[in-house]
């Protein structure tokens, strides 16, 4: 990705975990089938069946695997293109959708602070999406970046809850 930000380009969501900033960084990598969503929004497994996980170190993918009636099938959603423990991951992200050539990226960093640690998502790239792409739903730039902030907010909300039930150390 290019270090210019288009207006409209990326979207931004923060949320505070209640834990230190190591184990939100393991919480995040390490337990993301516990927290990432379920269901056709967050999902491309049918129901609850599949799992999302995170292959550490630069290189690793994000992906989903689950079983269809023609047997496994694993979507990779992207590669990893940082690996800084615990204070910042930066991922290729791919919808299942986009051309070979297609990309955007996302940003994970960790903050230490008073309540334990901020964590805020970037994802940025989606200019050099097309306006007619079936991954914006018909939906205007502006339209589409907020949809996407209340899809990561989702998300954060759901590693917080997750985060929560872990023990402060």
């Amino acid at each position: 990705m290019s270090a210019a930000v288009i207006a409209g380009d990326e979207v931004r969501a923060t949320v505070s975990i209640a834990l230190p900033i190591d184990a939100t960084f393991r919480v995040f990598t390490e337990e993301v089938d516990f927290w990432w969503r379920r269901g056709r929004r967050f999902r491309n497994a049918p129901g609850e069946r599949g799992i999302v996980c995170i292959e550490p170190g630069v290189g690793g993918r994000l992906f989903e695997s689950f079983d269809t009636e023609a047997g496994e099938r694993v979507v990779e959603i992207g590669r990893t293109l940082v690996w800084e423990p615990p204070h910042r991951l930066v991922l290729e992200w791919r919808n299942v959708n986009f051309a070979k050539d297609e990309r955007t990226e996302v940003e994970v960093l960790f903050r230490a602070a008073s309540s334990g640690t901020m964590v805020t998502v970037v994802h940025r790239g989606w200019a050099a999406i097309r306006a007619d792409h079936p991954a914006r739903h018909g939906q205007e730039r502006p339209a589409f970046i907020r949809m996407m902030g209340m899809w990561w907010g989702d998300q954060l909300t759901a590693l917080r809850l997750r985060a929560a039930d872990r023990p402060p150390a």
